[in-house]
């Protein structure tokens, strides 16, 4: 049956059902306001799909095989078998039931689901085109719309994704075997993850980088832990190397690099992974018809109620600017929603963590010691290496360390730095902290769980004190 144009109207409109836009959806329906989502793809958005929890899968998935294969010192002796394809399937089994639970939560709150690929038409109307032969498109007229539409791999010149020599990160998360030699373009937070996950299934894998380091983003003596266990896994580093072209050779391809003095070097692989960064979809909004324009990279500006510039639409999430983080794009997407029903809800960036799943993981929040000098600060720092946790040893990874950041005159915690095993889950800890406006005693004072790597961070607070009982004060 084809369907034609049809007109309809709606409250809100949301474009994008990945994290910023599907949670700003639920929340708009528990404020009882008529919304209608939009989504292209598939519910969930990059984050459920193709980013944050497949390559988080694959990555505890490598973790169990290569943790099982290196346990002697334990007293286990295994030799695991791995079968990406089972691998990949099972990744898939949560994918699918993570978004068939966001599609069924916005059912739940009363959210109107359309598919199709929404651009606008006008100062308050998108215009949806259906996917399909012959599905039609339909106009929906908005008082508020958010848009939510994420972000996509960033490509380089002549390294087009092709899906089989050049990939992504989306394509790496997918393949049903492993690759015997993987050349990784970019040793940034997504280049790392993956390096570290296919060398832990065997592969030889050859990182190229631009800059002088990896991690550029974390201070050098956390990417350096990270760099450190890279380097015991396997992978081989190249800095201040550009990729600059391929071309096919005998059963793969020859990756040539070039660096600042125009030194030519090759390295030959199966297939090269691009992992340069991310870039925001708003190419694809036909923006000129709402009165919209992005900066040079892409991005909408926004206010801290997530406003763009027509006071009637609303940008959360990675087009909305970094972090692209999607704990980043939730949080914009409950104040959005909350914003259009008229509560007095407004953004506050002080305490955003961030994590990367790398070997050992690394989580910050706040700021550094340099950053919160810079802010006027009058600085106290704390320590806690992770040898001298108990409970690290006891899981065989004590790489690395917990490190806090606090106003030496009141004691307000203004930031952390952890790299160590589960990391992701510890900077919950000192995010809440700098929230509450909680001080180093604060957390001094607040008993934690032994053996747990959690008491890292009250030693590296009572090693800011100067009264660290397992571990020597500064």
């Amino acid at each position: 049956m084809v369907v034609g144009d049809v007109t309809t109207g709606t409250e809100l409109l949301i474009i994008g059902a990945g994290p910023g836009g599907y949670v700003a959806a639920i929340r708009a329906g528990q404020l009882d306001l008529d919304v209608t989502l939009v989504e292209k793809e598939a519910y969930g958005g990059t984050c459920l799909n193709h980013g944050c929890i497949p390559s988080k899968a694959l990555i505890s998935a490598t973790d169990v095989a290569h943790d099982a294969g290196e346990a002697e010192a334990m007293g286990i002796y295994a030799d695991p078998a791995v079968d990406l394809a089972g691998m990949v399937s099972w990744k898939d089994d949560i994918v699918d039931q993570l978004t068939g639970g966001v599609e069924k939560l916005c059912k739940a709150n009363g959210v109107n689901l359309v598919e199709g690929r929404a651009e606008f038409a006008g100062e308050n109307k998108v215009r949806v085109a259906h996917g399909g032969e012959g599905q039609g498109s339909e106009t929906i007229e908005f008082e508020h719309a958010i848009v939510a539409t994420g972000s996509r791999p960033m490509a380089i010149p002549n390294f087009e994704f092709d899906g089989e020599h050049i990939i992504s990160s989306r394509e790496a998360l997918a393949l049903d075997a492993v690759p015997e030699s993987l050349v990784v373009v970019g040793a940034g937070y997504i280049g790392m993850e993956l390096s570290t996950v296919f060398a832990k299934l065997g592969t030889d894998v050859t990182v190229v980088e631009m800059l002088d380091s990896a991690l550029p983003a974390y201070e050098n003596d956390v990417a350096r832990v990270v760099k450190s266990r890279a380097e015991e896994l396997g992978i081989d580093f190249y800095f201040g190397e550009g990729a600059s072209e391929w071309e096919e050779s005998g059963d793969g391809i020859t990756v040539r690099t070039e660096n600042e003095e125009g030194e030519v070097s090759e390295f030959g692989a199966e297939k090269a992974l691009v992992a340069v960064g991310r870039e925001p979809v708003t190419d694809t909004l036909n923006l000129d018809a709402v009165g919209l324009a992005t900066d040079e990279g892409g991005f909408l500006d926004t206010d801290d109620r997530a406003r763009t510039d027509v006071e009637s639409v609303f940008a959360v999430g990675d087009v909305a600017g970094e972090p692209m983080l999607a704990h980043k794009g939730m949080k914009e997407g409950e104040v959005a929603a909350e914003v259009v029903a008229g509560e007095p809800s407004a953004l506050d960036y002080q305490s955003v963590p961030a994590a990367v799943f790398t070997d050992p993981e690394i989580g910050t929040v706040g700021m550094t010691e340099s950053e919160a000098e810079e802010a006027g600060f009058s600085t106290v720092v704390g320590e806690m290496p992770m040898q001298a946790s108990g409970r690290a040893l006891t899981l065989g990874e004590s790489d690395g360390f917990v490190r806090v950041v606090a106003d030496d005159d009141a004691g307000f915690v203004l930031g952390a730095q952890i790299v160590a095993p589960e990391a992701s889950e510890m900077i919950a800890e000192f995010g809440l902290a700098i929230e509450m406006g909680a001080t180093l005693e604060d957390i001094a004072a607040t008993i934690h769980t032994h053996p747990t790597l959690g008491e890292a961070v009250m030693e590296a607070v009572e090693n800011a004190r100067g009264k660290a009982i397992h571990t020597l004060n500064r």
